[in-house]
Formats: structure tokens, sequence, C-alpha cells
């Protein structure tokens, strides 16, 4: 029996989701995206940056095994998870708003609802509450029994990244430059710590100088806030209306005042420049892709068995076998 599952989960991978639907709720948890929006709501009133925190979730889940809650697992003395991966640890937050949103649906409509789910409809409400678009969010996921700091450290990329390695990394998972970009719009609210840029601002690529592509006198405002033996959890906007979902976060990089490298290379680099310069002047544009995206972003499933976790930090039962899961780029193996 163990060898029999063992061998059907190694044949799994990354896959687009086909069972997915909007209306999979309206009978058994009618009032499951309202519940969501009403925590986020209440979050966002006590701090606006919950917005932007919780709308990364969705991305920094999805990418690693597809959307599946995997990055709400807690470490386990069999497991690392997530959470301490390189491009989640200080940096990820507002995982105790998720935790909200479940207890509300569990005393709803108990062992319902996927934390995964939670996850796609918060990202959503998170952009909507923020003066962004609306859209229809596809449900029925299922959450993981596993995580893996190790397919996080692989697959996550990092704020030093540039424009194209991002495309490519993308493309593996059928996401196009397009829907690079215009993801990269999330950056729209929220805040980055200093210490995702204090190469850019002082070493560049190694060479003792700072980044040729910031505006100097933007430079100049980065190097108060953020100055060489400073403090490099002080955080600073991602673009000039941080609590506002707009296009401004475009405008800013055709000016030179991108924060991270991963953001201003969108223009500097020639395959993204075109995307960044058209969200720029155009926000129903920019808006129309966003949500392209975050659709197609939301399908990606590892295809792997999963539960309705009772409590989105903890699996409700241990799996037989102790089991890694199925990284995008690897193939499913045995953890050791």
């Amino acid at each position: 029996m163990a060898l029999a599952l063992f061998l059907a989960l190694a044949s799994l991978a990354i896959v687009v989701a086909t069972n997915l639907h909007p209306n999979f709720y309206s009978k058994t948890c009618p009032d499951a995206e309202l519940i969501v929006r009403s925590v986020i709501k209440k979050a966002m009133e006590v701090e606006v940056r919950a917005a932007a925190s919780v709308m990364r979730l969705q991305f920094h889940d999805c990418f690693v095994n597809g959307c599946d809650a995997s990055l709400l697992l807690d470490d386990t003395p069999n497991m690392l998870g997530e959470k301490l991966a390189l491009s989640n640890i200080n940096s990820l937050r507002s995982y105790e708003v998720i935790d909200e949103a479940k207890e509300a649906l569990e005393t709803t409509c108990p062992g319902i609802v996927s934390c995964a789910d939670i996850l796609v409809m918060a990202a959503r409400d998170a952009v909507v509450l923020s003066g962004g678009p609306e859209w229809e969010v596809k449900l029925g996921r299922k959450d993981s029994l596993m995580a893996s700091q190790e397919d996080s450290d692989e697959i996550m990329p990092s704020p030093r990244a540039n424009a194209s390695y991002l495309v490519n990394l993308f493309k593996k998972f059928n996401l196009s430059v397009k829907d690079l970009v215009a993801l990269s719009g999330s950056h729209s609210i929220g805040e980055g710590r200093c210490f995702s840029i204090m190469f850019r601002l002082y070493n560049q690529s190694g060479s003792g100088k700072p980044d040729h592509a910031f505006n100097p006198s933007y430079k100049e405002k980065l190097d108060k806030l953020c100055p060489l033996g400073g403090d490099e959890n002080v955080t600073v906007d991602l673009d000039t209306t941080p609590g506002i979902f707009d296009n401004q976060y475009f405008k800013d990089l055709v000016n030179g005042r991108g924060v991270l490298n991963s953001d201003q290379t969108l223009y500097t680099n020639l395959k993204t420049r075109e995307y960044v310069e058209k969200f720029s002047v155009n926000q129903s544009e920019f808006y129309q892709a966003f949500v392209e995206g975050m659709i197609k972003l939301g399908d990606l499933q590892s295809g792997q068995p999963g539960e309705i976790r009772r409590n989105c930090r903890v699996v409700n039962f241990q799996p037989m076998l102790n089991f890694c899961p199925a990284n995008s780029l690897l193939e499913t193996r045995v953890c050791k």
C-alpha cells in the first residue's frame, strides 16, 4: 500500500487546475467569501500594510508546488516548512490574518473551506479593498499534507533577481512576459526592507557603486532611509502611493524610482519594458492583465492528494510516509 502510494505520487507534477469554479461553496458555505473579506477589511483597518502582506502570500504559496497552503504549515520535528525559506523569513507576515479567517469559517461551516482557497480569496480582497480591480476567484482547492523549505529556496526568486531571470522562471509556469510584469504590479502596495536594496544602493553587481538606474534624487532619499551600516529592517514604500492599488508603481519604474532590483530591471530590460510603459499610461490595461495573471497563478496545482485542514498551520493527520511534495521543476522524492 505504501509503495503504491509512493509510485502514484512520484508521477505527479505541477498541473493547471480544471476542477475549480467560482461557486464551489455556494451550497456548503455560501457566506465563505463574505466572511474572508470581512476579516481582511478588519485587518486593514488596524494596519493598512496588512493588505500587501496578505496579497503576497498567494504568490509565495502557488509558486511552490501549486496553490495548496503549504506555505502556512509550521515546522515540525520531521519537516522544515516554507516559512523560514530564504525568500520568506523576516519578509512574509500576516499569517495571523489567515488564521482569523479560518477560525471564522470553521465556526460557520466547519471542515468545508480549505486554507488554500482562503489565501486566494484573501489576496483578491486585499487588492479590492486597496482600490484595485474586482474579479471572481475559482475555488475548490485542497490543502497539502507537506511543505518543503528546500523547494521554496530552489524556486522563489530573490529581490536581487533581474528581469531576464524572472522571464525564464515565469515561463516554466506557463506565465507570459505580460503576466510577469502585471503580477509585479502587486508592489503597487506595501513596503520592502532596506535589507533587500542595500546592494543596489552601495554595491550593485559587486562594483562598490550604486545602481546607475536610480533616479539621483530618489537615490538620495533612500540613502537617508537605508544608510550603510544602518538598520536593514527599516521599511521603504514600494511606490509613492503604497496604500492604493494603482499604476503608480509603473510610473515610478519609468522615472527610475523602483525599489527592488527585480522591479527596476523590468524597465531596463527590453523584453519587459514594453509592458511597463503600457501599464504606466493605462491603468485599466494593467488591471485587466493583473486579474488574468492572478487567475492563472491561482490555477497552479500539484495534483497531489490533500485535505481540508482544521488549522492552517498543521495537518489534520500525519501522512503514512514522510514524502516531500512534487516540485514543479523536480521529481517527487522521499524526504531524507
